[in-house]
């Protein structure tokens, strides 16, 4: 790894991983309360002093795309579209350039910038964030009954949620994706329902393994549904072919015989894709991680609010780097749970 610190290098991990992907939790507010993320009652939730500004979240971002090459930035929360004037801070990271000379299909321009969002108050803010510079939205979607909605969300907004998918699509957004966690014994009987929704509404559906970030800790191996499992489903109902290796993307990726789409599965638990991850963190108030279930973060905020340079900054991400793990090791009789839940690290 390069500690020269000079601007415009690779940011290479101890396994030779490159990092190009930058997930930022704009807030960890949520209009939602879903099951496998949320307790019903008792979220405390940040002071907003606390969180990061739109100007501090795109200082950042800037240091990562023009020091190291970042290429991609996904905003996530919480639920991204509760933080008032989002399209602002779209449009400030839009501002950014990728440095010309970096090895990258964005060289000389804006960041790909994606937003992963619930779809409750999508249909009001879609042409606004697209406008902006958001390039793609995945919409979470787990369930299309309405009733066994309103128990995993524990909120009455499937309807808004279909409609907010719709708009996205009148947007310009193409595809919408769609991301369905699966737990068995709760939503498993709904794949290939999905499917079909995904086929019918030109999405594409991504299913995920259920993880071990549900903040009332009633995760266990036994509630995953795996990727061949997910895929065996849909493969017995509208044949699939795989597509090539997706390389540092999380998703395997499917294509159905008759021509009507993709498919893909974040295969998190029983195929993990550490080998491949690009990808790093930076929480709502300001922590930096190095994976999902990273143990250790690395405070940003206080850096930026105690007047470090630019530099000092880029140093102390690479220095973090410099600690990823291989890999999250979930299953293994030395995994350690995160102290914090996914609405709370950012999805």
């Amino acid at each position: 790894m390069s500690t020269t610190g000079v601007t415009g290098e690779a940011l290479v991990d101890p396994f030779g991983r490159t990092v190009r992907d930058l997930r930022i939790s704009v807030t960890d507010r949520c209009n939602f309360r879903c099951t496998y993320c949320m307790p019903e009652e008792g979220m405390v939730w940040l002071d907003r002093s606390d969180v990061l500004t739109f100007e501090e979240i795109t200082r950042f971002a800037g240091i990562c795309v023009e020091h190291f090459f970042v290429d991609g930035i996904r905003l996530t929360g919480g639920e991204p579209t509760v933080r008032a004037h989002l399209p602002i801070l779209v449009k400030q990271i839009a501002s950014l350039r990728v440095p010309a000379h970096a090895p990258s299909a964005f060289a000389g321009k804006a960041p790909d910038i994606a937003l992963t969002t619930n779809g409750a108050t999508l249909r009001n803010v879609a042409h606004e964030l697209f406008t902006a510079g958001v390039s793609r939205v995945n919409v979470s979607l787990d369930t299309l009954q309405p009733e066994k909605f309103l128990a995993m969300t524990r909120r009455d907004e499937f309807h808004n949620v279909i409609a907010g998918i719709q708009e996205a699509q009148l947007a310009g957004f193409h595809p919408v994706k769609v991301n369905a966690v699966i737990e068995r014994g709760t939503n498993d009987d709904e794949i290939v329902d999905l499917a079909t929704f995904g086929r019918e509404n030109n999405v594409e559906v991504r299913f995920i393994e259920f993880m071990p970030l549900d903040a009332e800790h009633g995760w266990t191996g036994s509630k995953v549904v795996s990727q061949d499992e997910i895929v065996s489903a849909i493969h017995a109902v509208y044949p699939l072919e795989q597509m090539s290796s997706r390389g540092a993307a999380p998703a395997d990726r499917w294509r159905y015989l008759d021509g009507k789409g993709t498919v893909g599965v974040i295969p998190s638990v029983t195929q993990p894709f550490c080998g491949d991850c690009d990808r790093v963190r930076l929480t709502a108030d300001g922590q930096f991680r190095t994976c999902l279930f990273s143990t250790t973060e690395f405070d940003m905020k206080v850096l930026m609010r105690n007047g470090a340079s630019d530099l000092e900054i880029a140093a102390e991400i690479r220095r973090a780097v410099g600690t990823k793990w291989a890999g999250h090791q979930i299953g293994q009789v030395n995994f350690i749970r995160p102290v914090r839940s996914m609405s709370q690290i950012g999805g």
